[in-house]
């Protein structure tokens, strides 16, 4: 055995995690045969509903998103971490069942839910024009029972005030023949004293109905909850061991906010849990890498409950003994040389379609017409990629010729719509082509006039943006070598913590996302402006 070949069967034999490394929260996992499916929330990014495919539980690949189109989700005018939330991936009689929530709000006990229904033969697609199932919660589930019959859960959302806004989870038939809810609708769980009980699924194992769900709301407190029942609608008993899977109070561990877990059996017969986690810069810090995805084994006791070792995240597992199964390495370089974005790229609000990303025009070059302002929800142009590690830099060369001051085209590191920096190629009103650097927290914007450099005559410029721990830094080329802007932005205002918006008497609205780098262009006067992007070099260090 060569040498390489022994650290890839090493290797085989751990799960280290998280598996999937920045903003990948929710994740629902699936078995078909021997392929392995985990499908993760993305919110107003296109495409929705991020998918990545395994042979061993160990390597993953992108696979790209399933809601490529308007069709599937129109996400023009979706808020900051509204739209996907905790999709649901099932598979049933040769069939591939996509379930997902598009969630219009998160504020005040509101919510504003839309569930959808998606099928398909492959996991590749075509995918079918969406069911629109109930809107009465969110985290919806499909279950398949053993005597052929399908169910839908989901949390209740209550939106009155004083009342409990998890109302439980509610269950309701779905017949796959009529494609509709058919029946009474039931509350089966109304969850531990934890609360904010959310993000159920359900398994048959042993004669018992297993549920799991998710608790104690999406950050500190997070945890795995699960309860059994030999009926389908319950009552469900409450593992007294407590919860499956949880980070509280052990802030000394590596991976926090665990829970919002999915299970999957081996072709062997052994079990994981794959779940949500985030990994703070500082103890119950910020986490700018957003929630990641990250798996546990699951060990059934002779009582017949499911545990963890510990109860908590860990940061390697024992893999299952499948054969190992490393796919090639994503190439640190993008040239643009397909027709289409690559499966890490993600555009923000609308899908990647030809009016507004260009790969043909000119070869080898990604051509972005001009969108709205950062702040602008319809048509914004961004193409951007998640922030998968504490270091690591985004690079790319711009060609652009802007006509005036509304016209923009650079680099960002970005969270949201008021949480970003951003370095761009612009026009000011004496005739100069100039970078400048602007920066937003929470909509304050904050302009860096002392950094503004000179690049009139320059048609071919580098441009650099780079998160260093706590820290962002610009550089940029102008044909003369790199140099890097005097000056450190903080990386931490690009966060779900910093995003959050808390109300007295109301559960927090935290942000849900993540960072991002990416290329981004800006025509605020409506015309045809654009810039050529001739490559992007992603790099973690």
């Amino acid at each position: 055995m060569s040498t390489e070949t022994a650290d890839v069967a090493t290797a085989a034999r751990s799960i280290r995690n998280p598996v999937l490394t920045g903003f990948h929260p929710d994740p629902s996992i699936l078995r078909v045969g021997d392929d392995y499916y985990l499908a993760t929330s993305t919110f107003e990014w296109y495409p929705g509903v991020r998918v990545h495919h395994s042979r061993d539980l160990v390597h993953w690949r992108a696979l790209g998103g399933i809601i490529t189109e308007r069709r599937l989700l129109d996400l023009r005018g979706c808020g900051d971490s509204n739209g996907v939330w905790a999709p649901d991936l099932t598979y049933h009689d040769g069939e591939f069942f996509l379930v997902y929530s598009d969630v219009a709000s998160f504020a005040s006990g509101y919510w504003d839910p839309q569930n959808f229904l998606t099928t398909a033969p492959d996991i590749t697609g075509p995918w079918s024009d969406p069911v629109r199932l109930h809107g009465r919660g969110f985290d919806a589930a499909l279950f398949h029972d053993d005597d052929g019959s399908t169910w839908m859960l989901s949390m209740s959302a209550d939106w009155r005030p004083g009342r409990d806004r998890f109302g439980g989870i509610e269950i309701q038939q779905y017949d796959r023949a009529t494609r509709r809810l058919v029946g009474p609708s039931r509350i089966i769980f109304t969850g531990t004293p934890v609360g904010l009980t959310e993000g159920p699924h359900l398994y048959r194992h042993e004669g018992w109905y297993w549920l799991v769900t998710a608790e104690g709301g999406t950050s500190w407190e997070h945890q795995v909850t699960v309860a059994r029942s030999r009926e389908l609608f319950g009552p469900y008993e409450v593992d007294p061991a407590g919860p499956l899977l949880t980070s509280v109070g052990r802030p000394d561990l590596r991976l926090q906010k665990a829970g919002h877990g999915s299970l999957v059996r081996t072709q062997h017969g052994d079990w994981y849990l794959a779940h949500l986690v985030g990994r703070p810069y500082t103890p119950l810090g910020n986490c700018v890498l957003g929630r990641e995805t990250a798996i546990q084994r699951v060990e059934w006791t002779p009582g017949g409950w499911p545990r963890i070792a510990g109860g908590v995240p860990a940061d390697e597992v024992v893999a299952p003994g499948l054969p190992p199964h490393p796919w090639p390495a994503e190439p640190a370089t993008d040239h643009f040389d397909a027709p289409e974005l690559g499966p890490h790229w993600s555009t923000l609000r609308r899908p990647a379609t030809p009016d507004w990303v260009d790969l043909r025009s000119r070869p080898s070059h990604l051509r972005l017409h001009g969108g709205q302002s950062p702040v602008g929800r319809q048509t914004p142009s961004l193409v951007a990629r998640r922030v998968g590690a504490t270091r690591c830099t985004l690079e790319t060369v711009l060609e652009f010729d802007p006509a005036d001051h509304r016209q923009l085209a650079g680099v960002t590191a970005y969270y949201n719509t008021l949480n970003w920096h951003y370095l761009y190629l612009t026009r000011t009103d004496d005739g100069r082509t100039v970078l400048e650097l602007l920066s937003a927290d929470s909509g304050r914007r904050t302009t860096h006039p002392d950094l503004t450099v000179d690049a009139t005559g320059v048609t071919r410029i580098g441009l650099r943006a780079a998160f260093d721990g706590p820290a962002v830094r610009f550089g940029y080329d102008l044909g003369e070598g790199w140099r890097q802007l005097p000056v450190e932005l903080d990386a931490t205002t690009l966060s779900d913590e910093h995003a959050a918006t808390v109300i007295d008497g109301e559960p927090a609205a935290w942000g849900f996302t993540g960072a991002f780098l990416g290329l981004w262009v800006q025509d605020l006067g409506g015309g045809d402006g654009h810039a050529d992007f001739d490559h992007a070099t992603y790099r973690e260090h």
